[in-house]
């Protein structure tokens, strides 16, 4: 498998269960990854993620015997009752777990591997109208964040962290970071250890690339001026105060140093 290529759902590395067997499964995995979780009456009962994913395992049953309005009508009702939306047709591993279950949206010809996290608001959606494979693939331990929306037939290796908010529109290797509009690769945990179940659930510890831009532009604008004031210097002259270099540039405040008497 190339690392572009998220593993699909026909290569996973546990053979297929029934249906309680699977059912028990999201209901523990949801105690590894909530810690509001105390018992399993509350989860069962006050969990809409929960019941929209035991909901669609039903659903994907009659959608995979041919019974297509019966699938349809129970994954309406679900999401009238949870307010998440699971297409009956979406292929969905083990241990899913939607924390807070609001607004999530998981499309048609959607595929997530196993151990995969959604938090409220994430959309796997299509980009075309045309029949066939128009929704994402999620590899094994993925994790998105809050808002975070997957667009289009694309792959999402295993093990990737979609930060907040995030719009993904391009394929994304395996045990990558994806931050910003549109989606970004970043640099952090490449080669760091993995945690247990290969899940890292610290998605809020996501580097800020619009702020290091920023930050390299400022740091490049200040290594430009000290070259044009040098060449703009007479020659042998005393180089000047650093209170009369910031008072001829507009970010004065954020380099002059305050504490010096004015000039």
């Amino acid at each position: 498998m190339s690392e572009t290529t998220a593993l699909p759902l026909a290569a996973a590395s546990e053979p297929p269960t029934g249906l309680w067997a699977e059912i028990r499964a999201d209901l523990a995995c949801v105690f590894e990854r909530d810690p509001a979780a105390r018992n399993r009456l509350e989860v069962l009962t006050t969990y809409p993620g929960l019941h929209a994913i035991i909901a669609h395992r039903l659903a994907h049953r009659l959608w995979r015997r041919g019974l297509r309005f019966p699938a349809r009508l129970l994954a309406f009702l679900a999401r009238a009752v949870t307010n998440v939306d699971i297409h009956p047709g979406a292929r969905i591993g083990r241990r899913f777990f939607i924390d807070h279950g609001a607004g999530v949206v998981i499309g048609e010809t959607a595929e997530l591997g196993d151990d995969v996290t959604l938090y409220h608001g994430v959309t796997l959606g299509g980009t075309s109208w045309n029949a066939g494979k128009r929704h994402p693939t999620l590899g094994h331990g993925v994790v998105v964040g809050a808002g975070a929306k997957i667009l289009g037939p694309i792959q999402i290796g295993d093990r990737v962290r979609v930060g907040a908010n995030s719009v993904v529109v391009k394929d994304v290797p395996s045990d990558r970071t994806v931050v910003g509009v549109p989606g970004r690769i970043v640099p952090t945990r490449a080669g760091g250890p993995r945690p247990a179940h290969g899940i890292s659930l610290d998605h809020h510890l996501l580097p800020d690339p619009v702020a290091r831009s920023v930050q390299c532009l400022l740091e490049r604008i200040e290594a430009l001026e000290r070259e044009l004031r040098a060449r703009q210097a007479p020659p042998h002259a005393p180089p000047a105060p650093e209170r009369e270099r910031c008072e001829v540039c507009a970010a004065g405040e954020l380099c002059c140093d305050h504490t010096a008497p004015p000039a």
